[in-house]
């Protein structure tokens, strides 16, 4: 059984929302990760959504930002939400740019040196934090989803795409949808996985669709007023592979609304509500 350090813990809207950390065997290095646990987990086994955040932000931003526990209290779900990278791997250059390398794993298995090392989020969170989460919380391991923000929306889609046994239901707020179309995605998957494209389909929700990847149903909020939108999120490439593979779709688009966790805050009692219903 994994080791986990309780980094702290606080009593929030009758449950117990915590900050762990542990020794991850996959990453190599410790990795952090946040939980909310809803009153109903005192005396239950719960379902579970996992959050991923998007780029600059660990495992507390969701936690702090989202205004999540009062839904997730109301509807018996916890909440898990992870970093999102590997954090001082010694890889010269990990911290120069704002989105590559540090806060920015974009949750997939680099697969090129030096970054195949440690910068394996894929593997992270459906093997090792999966794991933890079913085995030592009060989790419904057959009933868990998964949501995320931005570059964690495109990590949401292309997990739930590629892991279907494991998440159940999906959603996601202002995701990358199509990743080697936008200059995020490019960066990242050049980087990570190197030149062949063929290598980046994988780690691309659009063209995963298009290759014949499916889920139940997803549901997608993206802002209006977003300052990411026409260069680097695409969902009218994301609808239009839904559309094309007869993929349900449900994609809002909300006037007046950015980029930010205001906008999150906003919806995510919708998502909750989405995911408690999608979970059973």
């Amino acid at each position: 059984m994994t080791t986990l350090e309780t980094r702290n813990q606080h009593s929030c809207f009758g449950g117990i929302q915590g900050f762990y950390q542990h020794s991850s065997g996959i990453i190599g290095l410790p990795m952090r990760f946040s939980v909310y646990q809803p009153p109903q987990a005192q005396y239950q086994r719960v379902p579970v959504v996992f959050f991923l955040a998007g780029l600059t932000c660990t495992e507390e931003t969701f936690m702090i930002k989202a205004g999540a526990q009062r839904y997730a209290a109301e509807y018996g779900l916890m909440l898990v939400s992870m970093d999102t990278s590997p954090r001082q791997t010694g890889i010269a250059g990990e911290t120069d740019d704002w989105d590559f390398g540090a806060g920015a794993g974009f949750y997939l298995d680099a697969s090129l040196a030096p970054w195949s090392k440690h910068y394996r989020m894929e593997s992270y969170i459906t093997q090792e934090l999966h794991s933890i989460i079913t085995g030592q919380f009060p989790a419904e391991p057959d009933r868990i989803g998964i949501s995320g923000h931005s570059m964690g929306g495109h990590g949401a889609l292309t997990l739930a795409l590629r892991h279907p046994d494991l998440f159940r239901s999906v959603s996601a707020f202002a995701p990358v949808c199509a990743p080697m179309q936008c200059p995020w995605g490019q960066k990242a998957f050049r980087n990570y996985l190197g030149e062949d494209q063929q290598n980046w389909r994988q780690y691309d929700a659009t063209a995963l669709i298009r290759d014949g990847r499916h889920v139940p149903d997803l549901l997608i909020d993206q802002g209006m007023d977003d300052q990411f939108l026409a260069q680097q999120l695409y969902p009218e490439a994301l609808e239009k592979a839904c559309r094309e593979a007869d993929q349900n779709l449900t994609l809002r688009f909300h006037s007046g609304y950015d980029h930010s966790y205001y906008f999150i805050s906003t919806f995510i009692g919708e998502h909750l509500k989405y995911h408690r219903e999608q979970l059973g």
